[in-house]
Formats: C-alpha cells, sequence, structure tokens
C-alpha cells in the first residue's frame, strides 16, 4: 500500500461521522513487521533528504504533531520517520505540565513559542491539544472554556497554515489491552523502567472518558488546513511505516528546492 492508500484510509475528511470505536488499533496494511521496517528505513532515507532541501530553501515548514494515550509511541514515532534526517533542522517539543510562567499567559502561548521556523521540521511530542485532553477529563479548567478552544485551536493553526508551516497531525490509536502490555513491558524491563510514572495508571482509570475526549477533539478540530490522520498504533513497526509514508508523502508535495544563489565556478579563484 502507498502514501496515498494510507492518507485515504486514515485521514478524517468527514470529521462529522468520526467514531472512534470504529477507526482500528492494529492495521492489516503489511504481510510481516520485515516489511514494515523495511519501509520505515526507505522513507526515512527520503525523509532525510527532503528535510534538508526544506532547510536549504528556508520559506516554509512542516510542523508534525503526534497525540495520543502514554505508550502509544510517540517517541518510537519520531524515530521511524527522522532517524536518518539531519539533526540542524529537526526538532523535537514535548509538552508536559505548564510550568508557572507557561500558566500566567494564555495556553497557546507556549505553542506557538516553539512552533517551527522557516526551513525547519518540529514534533510535537504531545501538544496543544493537551488543553482538551487532560484538561477536560481532569477538570482543570471550567467546560464552557475547553469548549472554546476547539474554536480557537482551529484558528491558531489556520494562522500558522496561512504564514507557510504545512500542518500533520498524527492520532496514535492504541488499545486498552495493548498499552497494559506495554505498561508491564516498562516494569519488567530494565532499560525502559525509568519511561514507568505511576500516574499513567490514573489516566487508564479514565480510559472511558479519554476515548470521549478524543473523539471530540478529532470531530472538533480535523479541518481542511490541518486533518487529523488516527493511526493504528499496536503494533511498532506498522504503525511508523505508515506515519513515515504520510511524512514522505508530504514533503514530496511540498518539494522543496535548494536556492540557486546564482554562484559559479568560473567567478572566483580558489
Amino acid at each position: 500500500m502507498n502514501a496515498d492508500a494510507f492518507i485515504r484510509k486514515y485521514r478524517i475528511d468527514n470529521p462529522e461521522n468520526f467514531r472512534l470505536s470504529e477507526m482500528p488499533t492494529r492495521p492489516d496494511d503489511f504481510e510481516s513487521k520485515v516489511q514494515a521496517r523495511e519501509l520505515s528505513s526507505e522513507n526515512a532515507g527520503a525523509i532525510g533528504g527532503l528535510a534538508h532541501k526544506l532547510y536549504g530553501e528556508a520559506s516554509r515548514s512542516l510542523l508534525v504533531v503526534l497525540q495520543g494515550m502514554d505508550t502509544s509511541g510517540k517517541d518510537g514515532t519520531t524515530a521511524a520517520c527522522f532517524n536518518r534526517t539531519p539533526p540542524l533542522n529537526v526538532t523535537v517539543a514535548a509538552f508536559k505540565a505548564p510550568s508557572k510562567k507557561e500558566l500566567s499567559h494564555d495556553y497557546l502561548w507556549r505553542v506557538h513559542e516553539v512552533c517551527p521556523g522557516n526551513g525547519q521540521i518540529t514534533v510535537f511530542n504531545r501538544s496543544h491539544y493537551e488543553d482538551v485532553l487532560i484538561v477536560k477529563v481532569r477538570s482543570f479548567v471550567p467546560a464552557e472554556k475547553v469548549e472554546q478552544r476547539y474554536e480557537q485551536i482551529n484558528n491558531f493553526e489556520k494562522h500558522l497554515s496561512e504564514n507557510g508551516t504545512r500542518i500533520l497531525k498524527f492520532m496514535l490509536n492504541i488499545s486498552h489491552d495493548k498499552q497494559r502490555e506495554r505498561l508491564i513491558e516498562r516494569l519488567e524491563e530494565p532499560r525502559k523502567r525509568w519511561k514507568f510514572n505511576p500516574g499513567d495508571l490514573e489516566d487508564r482509570k479514565l480510559w472511558p472518558e479519554f476515548m470521549d475526549a478524543y473523539q471530540t477533539m478529532v470531530q472538533r478540530t480535523s479541518t481542511p488546513w490541518a486533518p487529523w490522520h488516527v493511526i493504528p498504533s499496536d503494533s511498532r513497526s506498522r504503525r511508523g511505516a505508515i506515519i513515515s509514508s504520510i511524512v514522505r508523502h508530504t514533503l514530496e508535495e511540498m518539494n522543496p528546492q535548494y536556492p540557486d544563489p546564482g554562484f559559479r565556478r568560473e567567478d572566483f579563484e580558489i
């Protein structure tokens, strides 16, 4: 399956009809993990070259939003897509609980500050969507404030889009059972134990509430300028292959070009 097919299958173009419960958590797009890993590797190489052209062109940018429950694979997805991209022009911004300074501003202030500049690619590991997800589920702000934020976020993303930032949004759709398996894995494997956070178990208890919040998020914020892609994420290798294919396709569609400053060999004595 090529990137166009992935986009048709997983992009939410009719959000009013979206039902999260109808979306798969395990894809049927690959015969094996090996096939998926080979595609991810091929995509990563192509993404690296296109990213360098984007950096040289320095007139547009790409924002990749990764949003999902704990263990859904935000770090792994970033690695699958950008492990061959020069660090010069890719940045990861991780959104944790806001600091005291951040709380003294509007909730989008800290987000706009780390959006990509011209020539840059930025990956949001979690994002401004925390402000209509955990903030909503945990009732950190009044319900009417959350309700206002959907339109505010749409307008914010439209502003970015109209000013040269292409936006790719991926919801990493993991099953309840697979999350349990990965949480246990974090406890049992010493090299992963550092990632375990007991607070994740509190969010797990609220799984139905989070799924409702994610469904509303997609319904209200999948727009023509920044549509959501809901990606099955129970398989790490297949998730990486699908998302890297869409990222590669998007960069190919943007078609960045190295600028020609007009210098020629014959003009200089070296």
